[in-house]
């Protein structure tokens, strides 16, 4: 089984990332749930952009990096949107990754270093008409570059235009969607999770 963390998205650890993450455990894997809000959740995206906005992003991304720190580095990183940036950069940067999970959000790989490191498996997923993941120039762009460079990087879009479609506690929740990525999730959990032979 995987140990995973993962990172809430701009509204804050809501019930429905609890619940996702719950899932993974009921399926046998370990899951940390970082709070990077001290606790505030916020009802739209725009209120918890200004929150990310007044905190700053990059004390944000610090937040999740240093959490990480107290934990296993064989971990598979796992983020919702805002969640991906410090999900991204520990797949990325910290020795003994065993994954990521980056959901409705990636971050060119050039952030982060030159390349996405061998033996790490990744996993995109976003909506295709999601305004937010799919704009030009945006994370849809970043994901398939990421794909491009890697045989380890899989990349799966979802009909449909909600941005944070996963999360079952907002009105962005499309259950056959999630559906089929909690299916695609454990499946890659399943695998990067066996010990090396």
């Amino acid at each position: 089984m995987a140990e995973v963390v993962v990172f809430h998205h701009v509204q804050g650890l809501t019930p429905g990332v609890q619940a996702f993450a719950e899932q993974l455990r009921a399926a046998g894997h370990t899951v940390h749930t970082p709070d990077l809000f001290d606790g505030a959740t916020f009802a739209t995206i725009e209120e918890g952009m200004a929150h990310a906005r007044s905190v700053g992003f990059g004390t944000v991304l610090e937040r999740g990096v240093a959490i990480a720190e107290d934990l296993s580095p064989e971990l598979v990183y796992a983020g919702f949107s805002m969640g991906a940036m410090p999900a991204q950069k520990l797949a990325q940067t910290r020795a003994g990754a065993r994954g990521a999970l980056l959901l409705h959000g990636c971050i060119p790989v050039s952030e982060f270093g030159e390349r996405w490191p061998d033996g790490v498996p990744v996993q995109v997923h976003g909506m295709e008409a999601d305004p937010f993941f799919a704009e030009e120039g945006g994370d849809l762009d970043a994901a398939r570059e990421l794909a491009a460079s890697t045989d380890q990087a899989e990349v799966f879009l979802y009909p449909g235009e909600e941005h944070l479609f996963t999360d079952s506690s907002l009105p962005a929740y499309d259950a056959a969607a999630t559906a089929l990525l909690m299916e695609r999730t454990l499946a890659f959990l399943d695998r990067v999770g066996r010990p090396a032979a």
